[in-house]
């Protein structure tokens, strides 16, 4: 099948404050994708991010994350996928999902932000919702008064080993959902679930 997903961007915020936040959850998978791929994100102002084009599995992909603050993610998005001539449904945005619960992950194809401000400033700058997205869960405090706190602390030692899990598994799936077979992807990340400890 012909390649579809030619840009995967993850969420996040910059900055050493920020690193290991549940937040940053999107950001973290796309190091662990550059990685994957042996290549390194390195900074690129024209795109407002750390960027890195690799190809891997058979795939050719941009890999963004954005070094703007997440209410201002979809200035970095818009910078590349002008550039490259990207259209919405050719884009894979990874961040963070309070109604999922840590170690797991879900696929899906357009959608409303959900109130995550990186997806809303993503959404207005491209004019569309029609991207892909891997929600990757991070759990819910219980109280939303106390949400702000819990996406911007840091994730304890099971919580980070559950999400390190899942992000190997969307990896794995990935170059199915890249090439149209969504629903094969879907299936091997939305039943998997990381080893109790």
């Amino acid at each position: 099948m012909a390649q579809q997903i030619v840009m995967v961007v993850g969420l996040g915020n910059p900055g050493s404050d920020y690193e290991s936040t549940r937040h940053n959850a999107g950001a973290m998978f796309v190091e662990a994708l550059a990685r994957h791929a042996g290549q390194a994100l390195r900074p690129d102002k024209k795109y407002h991010g750390l960027y890195a084009r690799v190809h891997w599995q058979g795939l050719d992909l941009h890999l963004l994350n954005p070094t703007t603050f997440m209410n201002r993610s979809g200035l970095a998005i818009k910078a590349l996928a002008d550039f490259y001539k990207i259209a919405p449904d050719q884009i894979l945005i990874a961040h963070d999902e309070l109604d999922l619960p840590p170690g797991t992950a879900k696929l899906k194809h357009g959608g409303g932000h959900g109130g995550h401000n990186g997806l809303r400033d993503a959404i207005a700058h491209l004019g569309s919702n029609q991207f892909y997205r891997l929600r990757l869960g991070i759990g819910h405090p219980g109280d939303s008064r106390q949400v702000t706190n819990y996406v911007l602390g840091r994730m304890g030692k099971r919580e980070t080993e559950d999400l390190e899990a899942v992000c190997h598994q969307a990896i794995r799936v990935l170059p199915d959902a890249a090439s149209g077979n969504l629903a094969r992807a879907m299936n091997a990340l939305h039943t998997f679930r990381p080893d109790p400890a």
